[in-house]
């Protein structure tokens, strides 16, 4: 009788456990797939076993990678609350994730999981940040912390993959602006352009001419009058340090000859009646010109191209160069044949928006197509002079365009842009005459006529800015690919209060 009960409480035993582990089995998160990353990697092999970080977890990484090594550490100290040490040496059989040298193309890197560990081998820092971002990407949002074991081997397909934040419409404090930084380079967008100036307001301090930022970034400046303020050198400086340990190139834009009222009324002398006209808080655009004519116009200029070039490592300054339509043909090509050279005068390459192409000289810039057009005679016959381009159709990357007509913010004079208009596009054949190998990249613009806060910001901007986001870095497009992945990111989204825009084209994992 023993003997039987014995059996049958050690079966119930068995069984109970067996249940338990079920349990916890269908309670864990499985692995998240390899490839199910954003941007889509451009070769993945899946194979072999999973890496389950823990708190013996070490990050070995070379001093040269220490950097790079930091991010991640915090990386996996937000997503599993442990903080794994940095070693130059893994101690033995400790598990461990490993950047070290390898000779990929720049920017690129491989991932390598099995279950000793994680490598990642490039031929520089900002390729083993690339592997490190992909990596967030594999870590599941809850415990057990495990990566799907296999290869990635990736590589961008452009090297310009940009992202633009308008501060003269509305300035965006400097935290505003790190968040995005933040949020953008998880999708490996290395560019962030800021345009610093406008016919609302203007938002850069520079020296020698105090009273742009005085009474050009004052209170009541913006749209609706709403939104003042501007960057000191030290908060620019801040900004391009920040954007630079993400590997993040910042690239300042000061519209000219046109978009120039806020620097009028602070210096009346800018206009060719010296009377100084009234601040503007509208939306207009195409009123307002630089004097042409005017020496006083060209010191201006190049005092502003001197200072901002002096605060900016990277290679671009952009000097605007859309809607002059107050400024006629003969005075617009004369006036960007001398601003042009004044750029290269101080180390910077000239960038401009896609009207600079009907000066010669722009044959040495690079021109950022914002026209929604697929045909440009004008483009098309700089390109072939020499002109490089950054692709930014207004009708499919401008996230400032509302998504449908009930969109609470935004604007619709582009069109409705959803994230699959904002995906199903390509930046290599979309202008006839532009080929691929003139096509530096994309960028998406946002504007901020209707923005008032990060959160409006975030609206706009995701889902759809992940979307051009894989434009730049991947090799091809495939839409039920990436309406998949996308969906499974927003809790990613949602785990850091990011309020993205949840797209009705999207199933959305809760």
């Amino acid at each position: 009788m023993r003997t039987r009960l014995a059996a049958i409480l050690a079966c119930a035993l068995t069984l109970s456990l067996v249940s338990a582990a079920s349990a916890q089995a269908a309670a864990a998160p499985p692995a998240v797939a390899l490839g199910s990353v954003i941007p889509a990697p451009v070769e993945v092999r899946a194979h072999g076993s999973a890496f389950r970080l823990t708190a013996r977890t070490v990050i070995e990484a070379p001093q040269s990678a220490r950097a790079v090594a930091d991010r991640l550490a915090e990386a996996v100290h937000t997503a599993t609350g442990h903080r794994p040490a940095i070693v130059r040496h893994a101690p033995a059989h400790a598990p461990a994730i490993t950047l070290a040298a390898g000779r990929t193309a720049p920017e690129g890197y491989r991932l390598s999981v099995s279950r000793s560990g994680i490598t990642i081998r490039s031929g520089g820092n900002a390729g083993l940040f690339n592997g490190v971002q992909t990596l967030r990407q594999l870590l599941p949002l809850r415990a057990p912390f495990t990566v799907a074991g296999g290869e990635i081997a990736d590589q961008p397909r452009f090297a310009y993959r940009g992202a633009f934040l308008d501060l003269a419409r509305h300035f965006h404090t400097p935290a505003e602006v790190k968040r995005y930084i933040d949020e953008i380079s998880q999708f490996k967008v290395n560019y962030l352009h800021l345009h610093l100036s406008d016919d609302q307001g203007w938002r850069i301090q520079i020296d020698s001419w105090p009273r742009l930022t005085s009474v050009g970034g004052a209170s009541g400046t913006g749209v609706d009058g709403v939104g003042g303020g501007f960057l000191t050198k030290a908060d620019y400086r801040e900004l391009v340090r920040y954007a630079a340990a993400r590997y993040v190139t910042i690239v300042p834009e000061i519209d000219m000859p046109g978009h120039v009222n806020a620097a009028q009324v602070a210096y009346p002398e800018l206009t060719c009646d010296g009377v100084a006209p009234p601040p503007r808080t509208d939306t207009a655009v195409g009123y307002s010109s630089l004097c042409i004519g005017q020496e006083t116009t060209y010191r201006f200029v190049e005092d502003v191209i001197r200072e901002l070039a002096a605060l900016t490592p990277g290679p671009f300054l952009h000097i605007g160069g859309d809607e002059a339509h107050a400024t006629s043909e003969a005075d617009y090509i004369a006036f960007q044949q001398r601003v042009i050279p004044l750029v290269a005068k101080y180390g910077k390459q000239a960038y401009g928006w896609n009207e600079i192409t009907k000066a010669p000289a722009s044959h040495t810039a690079v021109a950022q197509n914002w026209s929604s057009s697929t045909t440009n005679p004008t483009l098309a016959a700089a390109v072939a002079a020499g002109t490089k381009v950054i692709m930014s159709p207004a009708n499919l990357t401008y996230l400032d365009m509302k998504y449908d007509p009930s969109t609470r913010l935004g604007l619709s004079w582009a069109g409705y842009i959803e994230v699959r208009t904002a995906y199903d596009w390509d930046p290599g054949t979309h202008v006839t005459g532009v080929p691929e190998s003139a096509v530096l990249g994309v960028e998406a613009p946002l504007w901020s006529e209707t923005l008032r806060s990060i959160e409006d910001i975030e609206f706009m901007a995701f889902p759809r800015l992940a979307a051009i986001a894989e434009l730049g870095w991947s090799p091809s497009r495939d839409w039920e690919s990436f309406r998949t992945r996308l969906g499974a990111y927003g809790p990613r989204w949602t785990a850091r209060g990011v309020g993205f825009y949840p797209s009705p084209q999207i199933d959305w994992t809760s």
